[in-house]
């Protein structure tokens, strides 16, 4: 007998015995086949109701804007999403960002009280409740957010602190343009006021075309009812548009006949309603979330760049990455099909031979809008090039990373 044979045999000898362990053992009780605990995770009654995530995972949101969330009084101010951790496209829900420059409680609404109030130049003022919003014919989009205060500085360190400030979800809810034609627009109503229940009143004043187009009255948030701090049970989603005109909180719409100056429209004059849409929209924008600011590579060799991009002006059409300080350009690839006013994933292989360079990304969307340097936002607002470029108004400016000879990645705006 070959040795080949007597060691399949001495094989087959061996399963049949564990075969037959394995036999003895399910006579037993069935409290004997528990598996030992430990390196497990228990279930339990909460895990079983509403899961969370591993307890070797910390991505976790900052305060930003240099004022500590919560203050002292409890109130919450910028809190910004761990883009620099962030795979895929959807931010998670307990990490999208946070946006109320004056600082606010969240507030604690009822969803059986809350009503929605439609009025103004309408031929029929309504009221609805959430019960009644439901039964409308509704949608589920994917749709970035993003404060117009969310921009670079040479004293951020992180990804973080330069564009968490914005944070991509998939929103569920009814078209605002449902609600106006059940109320009937009538001449002459060419903006809208939508107002938000807060501690200071929170409203918006909006292009009635806009509202008529693509604006969404959100009750659902990547799967499940909005988050609080999110506007539950209640939020307007206008896509593509500076955060600060998505109301949060929403209880009243007010169609009117001119611009309204309001608390949130401080800083964002547009009374033209033909061009007030790019006036308030963002992008085109895109980031390199690896490697960025505090990172680290660990030895020269193979990467992944990745990283996000986004335009209030539609999808992403195209992404480019330069290693080389915008010198020369390579195209990166798009993961997943880009979808409008949302995050688009983007990557590119990449050979990192150990000398110092630097990262830079482009976005250029549907509209053919690209995403500028920093020295072209310097020459447009006729600043000195060779001092700090101070942006006016949003900034959707490329970041640059510098990537040292030992690896570690630092912000390299000036």
């Amino acid at each position: 007998m070959s040795s080949r044979q007597s060691d399949r045999r001495e094989f087959l000898k061996r399963g049949a015995a564990l075969a037959g362990g394995l036999g003895l053992a399910a006579a037993k009780p069935a409290s004997a086949q528990l598996p030992d605990p430990e390196g497990m995770i228990v279930g339990t009654d909460d895990l079983v109701a509403y899961g969370k995530r591993s307890r070797f995972e910390d991505s976790k949101r900052i305060p930003h804007g240099g004022r500590h969330s919560p203050d002292a009084f409890g109130l919450d101010f910028h809190i910004a999403a761990p883009l620099q951790e962030s795979v895929g496209v959807i931010t998670p829900s307990s990490l999208h960002y946070v946006g109320t420059t004056r600082g606010s409680y969240v507030p604690d609404i009822d969803p059986a009280k809350h009503r929605l109030m439609i009025h103004g130049l309408v031929d029929r003022e309504l009221v609805f409740t959430m019960e009644e919003l439901r039964r409308f014919p509704s949608v589920t989009r994917l749709h970035f957010i993003e404060c117009a205060g969310n921009r670079s500085r040479s004293s951020h360190t992180t990804v973080q602190e330069t564009h968490g400030m914005t944070s991509c979800a998939e929103w569920t809810g009814v078209l605002l343009s449902t609600l106006l034609e059940e109320a009937g627009v009538q001449d002459g109503g060419e903006w809208i006021v939508a107002e938000g229940v807060e501690e200071v009143k929170g409203a918006s004043t909006i292009p009635v075309n806009k509202a008529m187009d693509d604006c969404i009255l959100c009750y659902g948030m990547n799967g499940e009812a909005v988050r609080p701090q999110q506007g539950y049970p209640l939020r307007l989603l206008v896509p593509g548009f500076e955060g600060i005109f998505n109301v949060k909180w929403l209880r009243r719409i007010k169609v009117v006949d001119q611009y309204y100056m309001t608390y949130n429209d401080y800083g964002h004059l547009t009374q033209d309603p033909a061009t007030a849409a790019l006036g308030y929209q963002i992008g085109p924008k895109s980031v390199i979330t690896f490697p960025s600011g505090s990172q680290r590579l660990p030895e020269p060799g193979f990467y992944e760049i990745s990283g996000l991009a986004w335009s209030g002006g539609g999808k992403v059409a195209r992404v480019e990455i330069s290693t080389d300080g915008g010198r020369s350009w390579q195209d990166a690839d798009i993961r997943g099909e880009p979808q409008p006013m949302a995050h688009t994933r983007f990557s590119m292989n990449w050979t990192w031979d150990g000398n110092e360079c630097e990262l830079q990304s482009r976005c250029t969307d549907e509209l053919g809008q690209v995403q500028p340097s920093r020295a072209q936002v310097a020459a447009f607002w006729n600043q000195p090039p060779d001092q700090p470029v101070r942006v006016k108004g949003q900034d959707n400016s490329i970041q640059p990373w510098r990537i040292d000879s030992d690896g570690n990645v630092h912000n390299a705006i000036i």
